[in-house]
Formats: structure tokens, sequence, C-alpha cells
């Protein structure tokens, strides 16, 4: 069985790990909300 010490570091890493994934889908969908991104590379195009 595993010990308490390495159950908490493998927590943290885990922890870490989806904060940094949330961190960034909310920086992407704020991106796509402020218009900065497009899902259609022909509107680009269009608007040239």
């Amino acid at each position: 069985m595993a010990d308490r010490g390495a159950l908490k570091l493998v927590g943290f890493i885990f922890a870490t790990a989806t904060l940094a994934v949330m961190l960034v889908a909310g920086m992407v969908v704020k991106g796509y909300a402020d218009g900065g991104y497009t899902l259609e590379a022909s509107t680009v195009d269009a608007s040239r």
C-alpha cells in the first residue's frame, strides 16, 4: 500500500495539472468571446 506522503505528492501534481488546463481553457474561451479567434478561416479571407 502506498504511503500518505506519496499520495499527497501525486495529488498535488494532478491538482496542478488540472488547474493549468482549466486556466488555458479559460483563456481560449475568453479569446473566442472577445473575437480574437475565429472558427472559420473563410470569414477572415472574406473580410480582406
